[in-house]
């Protein structure tokens, strides 16, 4: 299986976006002006960094990217708004939107070792889609371990289509997310401009 290891802080710093974002709470210290002299972007240059930036964001490789778009072209609706629904509903950012995991990269590793259960049932695949009505919880056995209860300990404020909390271990899919409810700097527009050339 592929796996964006790049430098977390590097690529924040490349792609213009806020460690905070990724579950980091590191800043880098080198001076923000340092590549302000150069010339102003291409549209197409722009249009590329909003799609590197979400394939970032959520730990998405280009292959599967690709075909997630694709999805989310034969979909009812706008493209981009489909495109960022369907990525908001990987079973590894949920796991982070929970609060299991301080990152999304911690989250997809908890997801990988089986400790999620969908409907009871374990699920290892951190692209899996959640869909209404599911209910994703912690294994029971995961649940005594230091790692758990730390996060039970911070509890996270789940995003209005999620209902649950951390400290159960357990939180139920009420609604699909729509565009308001992802808080990220990404123009979806962009990348639709991007793929329609």
């Amino acid at each position: 299986m592929a796996v964006n290891k790049d430098p977390v802080l590097k690529k924040c710093r490349n792609l213009g976006i806020s460690p905070g974002i990724m579950g980091y709470a590191k800043e880098t210290i080198r001076d923000p002006k340092r590549n302000s002299r150069r010339s102003k972007a291409s549209e197409y240059a722009l249009q590329l960094k909003e799609k590197q930036k979400a394939k970032f964001i959520y730990g998405v490789l280009e292959k599967q990217f690709r075909l997630t778009f694709q999805q989310a072209e034969r979909m009812p609706g706008q493209t981009g708004e489909n495109l960022l629904s369907l990525l908001e509903r990987r079973l590894d950012n949920v796991a982070f939107l929970m609060g299991f995991g301080t990152t999304r990269r911690q989250a997809r590793q908890i997801v990988t070792h089986g400790h999620i259960l969908v409907n009871g049932r374990r699920v290892d695949i951190p692209s899996y889609r959640v869909k209404v009505g599911d209910v994703i919880s912690v294994k029971p056995a995961s649940r005594q371990t230091e790692l758990f209860k730390g996060f039970a300990e911070n509890p996270h404020t789940f995003p209005a289509w999620i209902s649950g909390s951390t400290a159960a271990f357990e939180g139920k899919i009420e609604r699909l997310p729509v565009r308001e409810d992802i808080d990220l700097p990404i123009n979806e527009t962009l990348i639709v401009e991007l793929y329609s050339k």
